[in-house]
């Protein structure tokens, strides 16, 4: 047997859920993206630490995946294996009377519901950010003016070589869009969120505006990966798109929104290389016009 087989063979007998050459524009919020030669759902903790394990043995690379919401997939696909996790990793309770333990598989939306339910506050301005907790501090995902690094006060993860660990503190290097975890290397399985007593009314009356304000502003309609570029300093990059009047410029079936120009959206049938081209397009038109450099936010895979 190959590396593959092994790998696929050893996660079958530690209970995950094992697909082969499965498409990952399934598992993407912009509906991009290739086969995964091996595609592998790990049902809990052990389950993982095998999987990891294995896959430092056989040599076998291993792609965690969370919602898929910042992420662009080849059209190649993925060489190796995208693990994602199961339902016990989507597990949120209440530890103390401010603090929250959260599976890095639960939405965000999860979180601020949870958080909403027992009138704890500090999270309403992750309401609406699509993805998962785990892939928002793997990127230290933020709006408004705000960042998850606020209220993540510590993290439980495996190593690629399926080793346990934590980060907490100054240990989990947050900064714009950037974690400890950012470099790859690990799996996060957990999350602690600390918040503040609140009044559940003003919670939800908060997460209705915000939630509005993404809705008027925001390209909800369509398949898309978030916000495509980090903030420029002392500029905002979809204001500096439109400025160079790159709003609904398209190339295959990608176009830049004609909503907000920060966002590029699937206008159906749209591929990596046609995203990969529009970005191009606007990156080198934004630099000539503006002299200011755009960088991705959006990861890419495969």
């Amino acid at each position: 047997m190959n590396g593959i087989e092994i790998l696929s063979e050893t996660a079958r007998l530690l209970g995950c859920e094992v697909r082969r050459d499965e498409p990952m524009s399934r598992h993407t919020t912009f509906r991009i993206g290739g086969p995964a030669e091996l595609f592998l759902t790990a049902p809990d903790l052990p389950a993982l630490k095998g999987i990891c394990q294995k896959a430092a043995e056989t040599g076998i690379p291993i792609l965690p995946l969370g919602n898929g919401s910042n992420l662009l997939v080849s059209d190649a696909g993925i060489h190796g294996a995208v693990v994602t996790l199961g339902s016990v990793f989507r597990k949120i309770s209440l530890v103390s009377e401010t603090s929250i333990l959260c599976g890095t598989a639960a939405s965000i939306a999860s979180l601020c519901d949870f958080a909403k339910s027992q009138s704890l506050t500090g999270a309403e301005f992750a309401w609406g950010i699509p993805g998962s907790m785990g892939g928002a501090v793997f990127m230290n995902a933020g709006a408004y003016g705000h960042c998850v690094s606020e209220i993540i006060s510590f993290c439980s993860h495996i190593t690629k070589d399926g080793k346990e660990g934590t980060l907490s503190g100054s240990g989990l290097d947050f900064g714009y869009r950037h974690s400890a975890y950012s470099s790859g290397g690990f799996i996060i399985t957990a999350v602690r969120v600390e918040l503040k007593h609140g009044v559940q009314a003003e919670i939800a009356a908060q997460m209705d505006e915000i939630y509005t304000r993404r809705k008027a502003k925001q390209p909800l309609d369509l398949p898309s990966a978030g916000s495509v570029f980090k903030r420029p300093k002392g500029h905002y990059a979809g204001m500096l798109i439109e400025q160079c009047g790159l709003k609904g410029r398209r190339v295959g079936g990608a176009a830049v929104s004609e909503k907000h120009a920060g966002f590029i959206v699937n206008l159906g049938g749209a591929t990596c290389a046609d995203v990969e081209k529009l970005i191009a397009v606007i990156q080198e038109t934004v630099l000539r016009e503006t002299g200011v450099t755009l960088e991705c936010e959006v990861r890419k895979a495969g």
